[in-house]
């Protein structure tokens, strides 16, 4: 399909030029002379691009510019046209979101070629496709603001409020451009920056990265991340569309054609404040297929630079205002400028003259004169070493991944083989403790079967020559090994557990709690017991072993709150997030709120053993049970107030 191009310009020598020049390249083009009549052409649709004038008999080129770029639907690629003369029309235009800026006299071979490149791609792109744009910003105000704007604009837009969210969505859905904020939670848009170089299927995608904070060292830190572009939150909208735009037409020439060749056209800003020698300069490069961007003051060279990407600066020595010292410094003071070279030109030839221009800052040091070849050879030399020096730069950031992947798989490789030689050390550790246990509690029961048959011997062949105090001795030995034997059973419990495989399923919780208090109930059937359960949620795990733990808690409400009548015990539970969350309640005889923390330990007891039996146990295997399953425990009661008891499960049926 054939690209239609809208030009609108006053002048009919230039309507029917550029119509020429553009309908020989291949396009269609509407021409028009007025605002009115450009409106019109727009409301019909069906248009790759506009150029229009800046300067129009019913109204200004720019302000239109802004209509197409607010227009709904995916933005139309606007090149400006205007006399090079006025530098702030080219940097007006360019701040509202110009994609390119053609200065009169133009050059109607470098017409062609931008507007084949703007239109790339034009009527091959599927209705209604547009480039999706991510948005990194952990203030919900600059989110919404940002993607009103960019949707405005025609743009899809995703949005992430932490880094590691960014990056997840950067992965999933390859957005076209990530728009990052300089300070976030967790890792910083530096960071998220520096992941995304270090990903293959990202590190090509257009970073823009924006801060509230300002001064060279943020700006520095920002292009060393490998962000494409930097932007102060109070830049404005346009420039931030503008940089964007700019940032998407970069990355997708770079996809088309790769790495521009040495011999491509480059854009040249070329300074002086004589007019005269500025066209005449102007006119040899441009019949050398150089794009050549005019400026008559180190001010406006300092403005064009804000909005607009250069090659090399040609830069007058002696000019009113900035001289030409003071605006190569002012360029070399700037990361992102401090790399384009610079020549500065000049009437004197002097040595101190030169070595004051190199010490500023230039790249080389031109003296002015009618013949143009050497200041060619120079350009062209000085052109050759940054290309160099990029093509270097690449090879050096493709080695350093190359490198980083080969320690990173290296890295994987030993980590894996030094956790197959963990789990196997561990492997055998648990078999060995698994046999330890075993002889513990065969070699501790031994003894144990043994004083237990002769105390029983004793009293069954001398317990009537034994007086009262001799039986009751009797009884408490026997007592003694019997609870040696519980805390034996539970110590190995306790063990177990912390060894067992999980076999995970489905829980009912009110279906096994109802199960566990009807066992115990029998076991207290002469108590006035009052016992409440609730609707209570499903969760995901282990079910020998959460009854285990819903007994324990269960027995340790009924030991604890003996006495009183009726005794009143409750099960509780609530779904919260991806938790379950449950809490067991009791009228007994509570604790003392600065030994909580004794609670799920292995033997800490906070009451006597002649008051309540047990092993101290019980509550730790609770514990340890609980967290296990990935949940947690807590606890609260007072002397006298009774006693919660509180623990996390993960929710719903496992997948």
């Amino acid at each position: 399909m054939t690209p239609r191009v809208l030009l609108v310009d006053d002048s009919l020598t230039v309507r029917m030029d550029l119509t020429e020049t553009l309908r020989a390249a291949g396009f269609e083009v509407v021409a028009c002379g007025t605002l009115g009549e450009a409106r019109e052409a727009l409301a019909r649709g069906g248009l790759a691009l506009a150029i229009l004038d800046v300067l129009l008999p019913d109204g200004d080129g720019v302000e239109l510019l802004r209509e197409i770029k607010a227009a709904a639907g995916a933005p139309m690629p606007v090149m400006m046209l205007s006399t090079e003369a006025e530098v702030r029309d080219r940097v007006r235009g360019l701040r509202t979101g110009a994609d390119d800026y053609a200065g009169k006299p133009y050059d109607r071979a470098w017409v062609v070629s931008r507007a084949l490149d703007l239109t790339r791609g034009a009527g091959s792109q599927p209705p209604g496709a547009r480039p999706t744009i991510l948005v990194i910003d952990d203030s919900a105000t600059v989110r919404e603001e940002l993607r009103q704007m960019l949707e405005a604009q025609g743009y899809g837009v995703l949005t992430a409020e932490t880094g590691e969210e960014g990056l997840h969505l950067a992965a999933d859905r390859r957005p076209a451009a990530v728009i990052v904020d300089g300070v976030l939670p967790g890792i910083d848009g530096a960071a998220v920056v520096r992941r995304m170089r270090s990903d293959s299927a990202l590190r090509r995608t257009p970073v823009l990265l924006l801060t509230a904070s300002s001064g060279a060292a943020t700006e520095v830190s920002a292009l060393d991340s490998g962000a494409d572009a930097y932007l102060r939150k109070d830049a404005g909208s346009a420039v931030v569309l503008a940089r964007l735009g700019a940032l998407l037409r970069s990355a997708g020439a770079t996809a088309d054609s790769g790495a521009a060749p040495l011999d491509a056209a480059k854009r040249i800003l070329a300074v002086d404040d004589s007019q005269t020698y500025l066209q005449e300069l102007a006119r040899q490069l441009r019949d050398d297929g150089y794009d050549v961007v005019l400026a008559h003051s180190g001010e406006e060279a300092l403005q064009l630079l804000d909005v607009q990407p250069v090659d090399c600066v040609l830069l007058d020595l002696l000019m009113p205002g900035l001289s030409g010292h003071e605006t190569c410094r002012a360029i070399k003071a700037r990361p992102a400028w401090r790399d384009i070279p610079l020549l500065m030109l000049t009437a004197l030839d002097e040595s101190e003259a030169m070595i004051e221009g190199i010490n500023s800052g230039a790249d080389d040091y031109i003296t002015k004169s009618a013949d143009f070849e050497v200041l060619r050879a120079r350009l062209r030399a000085q052109l050759r070493r940054r290309q160099f020096e990029d093509e270097n730069r690449k090879i050096r950031e493709e080695l350093g991944r190359r490198e980083r992947e080969a320690v990173e798989t290296r890295a994987a490789r030993d980590l894996a083989a030094a956790r197959a030689t963990l789990l196997a050390e561990l492997e055998a550790k648990n078999k060995e403790l698994e046999s330890f246990t075993h002889s513990v509690s065969h070699d501790l029961r031994a003894p144990l079967r043994a004083v237990d048959g002769f105390c029983a011997a004793l009293e069954e062949d001398c317990g009537a020559k034994l007086d009262e105090a001799g039986r009751r001795y009797l009884v408490r030995i026997r007592s003694a090994v019997v609870r040696m034997g519980r805390l034996i059973d539970d110590l190995l419990a306790f063990s177990r557990v912390g060894r067992q495989e999980l076999l995970i399923a489905g829980v009912d919780m009110t279906a096994l709690v109802n199960s566990v208090w009807l066992e115990l109930r029998e076991q207290h059937a002469r108590r006035n017991v009052v016992f409440e359960v609730g609707n209570l949620p499903r969760v995901g795990g282990d079910p020998s072993l959460l009854r285990q733990a819903v007994e324990n808690l269960l027995s340790n409400a009924l030991k604890y709150s003996r006495g009183r009548d009726p005794a009143r015990i409750s099960f509780a539970g609530k779904e919260e997030g991806e938790e379950a969350l449950f809490e067991v309640r009791d009228n007994g005889v509570g604790f003392d709120p600065k030994y909580t923390h004794k609670l799920f330990g292995v033997f800490q007891r906070l009451h006597r053993a002649d008051e309540f039996e047990g092993t101290g146990v019980g509550l730790a295997l609770v514990k340890r049970i609980v967290e296990r399953h990935g949940g947690r425990v807590g606890a609260e009661g007072r002397p006298g107030e009774g006693a919660s008891f509180r623990f996390s499960l993960p929710k719903g049926d496992p997948t």
